[in-house]
């Protein structure tokens, strides 16, 4: 990743924040943490998040459910508007710092210079307006044209997604769309201004295997065609391994492993990290085993456990001495060129047990 420290004794957040003027990722996220206030206690689930992505690049962000993936996602487009969410750090879009940004400027970037495919398309399009109305006003509230215009560049969207018939299918509602369709039509209401960055959360759920193969077709051309830089978030590594440059590993809210998809995917450094891969199905080998799972479940992101939030599901949380894994957290260090890891274990532990234990069993 652009942006890592070169001096393993750093920490990945300690990397110093674009300016503009600067040569510069076009997306560059600092410290991001994103928290709630409930009746219950402080939800933190954001804590921390650091990453960089350039231009025609993809970041996938994977995680179990409430690892804090779509949260980050909606910091970043600015769609946390409830008072009782607290947002710190810094969030720079081609040099521009978003979370000290007005609402209304981060509005006019959104939709425009970044655009989110939703994980369910059909709550996302409102019912009560057909498809390809939609698309016009999103594509008018940016663009100073006519309903004419608006309309042609709607059609050619849909069809560039692959609706059949996009002149006809214009005037449909989201219900006489199947799952697949809809999705396409997000894509195209996202793509409809060309925007720089595109955030899918989740776009290949609840959708059968063949359409998510071809959904992710559909975004790796436009991403080609458009430039656009990319961020697919998703529990799914299957997916990540299609489609993603780099990923990041989110746990409990925050970054527990970071690089490339070659590292993350023939070297992983976190426990956390293996066990995603562990319980990943395989199609290119014989499978001799059952597959392994994350044993346990995911903290409560109001008490998150003390020190390492994964140690309490952890194979291997005894392996440093002095019960660091549940008294102090580790930081998100670096282990090798754009490697990030955040695991109390030494370099060597981890090669010996990935190595020995984990890698044969993969």
């Amino acid at each position: 990743m652009s942006g890592a420290t070169k001096k393993d004794s750093q920490t990945a957040e300690s990397v110093p924040a674009p300016r503009p003027g600067d040569d510069h990722p076009f997306l560059s996220v600092r410290d991001l943490s994103v928290h709630f206030d409930t009746d219950d206690g402080l939800v933190k689930s954001v804590d921390g998040v650091s990453f960089d992505l350039a231009a025609g690049q993809t970041l996938g962000i994977v995680g179990e459910s409430g690892s804090g993936k779509s949260v980050t996602s909606l910091g970043i487009m600015g769609l946390h508007t409830s008072e009782r969410a607290r947002i710190g750090g810094e969030i720079w879009l081609e040099g521009e710092e978003l979370i000290g940004s007005g609402a209304e400027r981060v509005r006019k970037l959104r939709g425009q210079k970044m655009a989110m495919i939703f994980q369910d398309p059909l709550s996302a399009l409102h019912p009560y307006y057909t498809i390809g109305a939609q698309i016009v006003e999103a594509h008018r509230v940016h663009h100073k044209v006519d309903k004419k215009a608006a309309r042609k560049r709607a059609v050619e969207m849909l069809d560039r997604v692959g609706i059949p018939e996009p002149h006809r299918r214009f005037d449909d509602y989201p219900h006489q769309f199947s799952g697949g369709m809809r999705q396409r039509a997000m894509i195209a209401m996202a793509l409809v201004n060309n925007p720089q960055l595109l955030i899918a959360d989740e776009p290949t759920t609840a959708l059968d295997v063949t359409v998510q193969a071809q959904i992710l077709d559909l975004i790796r051309d436009l991403q080609k065609e458009f430039g656009s830089a990319v961020i697919m978030i998703t529990h799914d590594l299957g997916v990540v391994a299609e489609i993603a440059d780099d990923i990041l590993v989110m746990y409990a809210g925050r970054c527990v492993e970071r690089g490339s998809a070659e590292k993350v995917f023939y070297e992983p450094q976190h426990p956390y990290t293996w066990g995603l891969l562990g319980s990943m199905p395989r199609i290119d080998r014989e499978q001799t085993e059952r597959l392994i799972p994350v044993k346990g479940s995911p903290p409560s992101l109001i008490n998150v456990p003390s020190g390492c939030a994964f140690h309490p599901r952890c194979p291997y949380a005894d392996v440093p001495p002095d019960n660091i894994t549940r008294t102090e957290r580790p930081e998100l260090r670096q282990v090798g060129d754009g490697h990030f890891s955040a695991c109390h274990m030494s370099p060597e532990q981890r090669d010996r047990i990935w190595t020995e234990e984990i890698a044969p069993k993969l």
